[in-house]
């Protein structure tokens, strides 16, 4: 499989990846940052787990597949995480980690 066959999957693990590091970063401007730690913690994980396993693929790495098995597992938590915040970037972090989460689990398959 070559990296241009992941190009899909790859582009959902860069715009998670920034959409979580955007709402990790808006979490912490929350009035009740302590509320938000535990979004802020899947956030950050989330967006380092996306960027490798995008990395992974566009060097078309032999771990790439089992990587977005973990990848898709994170996503979906962060994603059942933010879900349950109403401001608008955790919104659209919790469907940007859907997006991923089905592109990955389609690669990993």
């Amino acid at each position: 499989m070559t990296n241009s066959m992941y190009q899909s999957c790859i582009q959902a693990c860069w715009t998670c990846a920034q959409a979580c590091e955007m709402c990790a970063s808006a979490c912490l401007r929350e009035e009740d940052v302590k509320a938000m730690a535990r979004c802020i913690e899947l956030d950050r994980d989330c967006a380092d787990i996306c960027s490798l396993a995008a990395v992974l693929m566009s060097r078309d790495s032999e771990l790439a597949k089992e990587f977005c098995a973990l990848c898709a597992k994170v996503c979906r938590a962060c994603a059942e995480e933010c879900g349950k915040h109403q401001m608008d970037h955790c919104q659209e972090c919790a469907e940007a980690c859907r997006k991923c989460a089905e592109e990955c689990e389609r690669m990993a398959a």
